[in-house]
């Protein structure tokens, strides 16, 4: 029975993340994003240059927030990773829209902050579909 359970639980942690959003109307849009963040993968290999002053976005589906290796993150996405927020397209397009109201919400804490001060009003799911999609996943 533990067989069982244990081969379930890896298949489902193997199914393939999809996204709702248009890939090809995210590489677009990416362009607002790439001052700041770049994609690259884990060997260093960029595949969209960008900014350093946002982590690497490569692999962001299914990863704990504030967990990129190296980069300095501020307190409150580092909190909100510490209580469980993990990037799916529902997470990452509201974090988008409004990162530091999305920190006061998760963490019901009213002085939490972002150093991500730019506002995606639109096209975050677009964003998703494009990152991972072009991150292997």
């Amino acid at each position: 029975m533990n067989r069982i359970l244990a081969t379930a639980i890896v298949g489902l942690l193997a199914v393939p993340v999809y996204a709702e959003g248009d890939a090809e109307a995210g590489k677009k849009t990416f362009n607002k994003c790439k001052s700041c963040h770049q994609i690259a993968t884990p060997d260093g290999e960029a595949i969209v240059k960008g900014g350093k002053t946002g982590p690497n976005l490569y692999g962001i589906a299914g990863r704990t927030a504030g967990t990129v290796e190296g980069f300095k993150y501020g307190d409150s996405i580092v909190a909100a990773g510490e209580n469980g927020l993990v990037w799916d397209e529902a997470t990452f397009v509201e974090y988008a829209q409004d990162p530091k109201t999305f920190l006061k919400t998760y963490l019901d804490d009213t002085g939490a902050k972002s150093k991500m001060t730019f506002k995606l009003k639109k096209g975050g799911e677009d964003v998703y579909a494009y990152i991972v999609s072009v991150s292997g996943e």
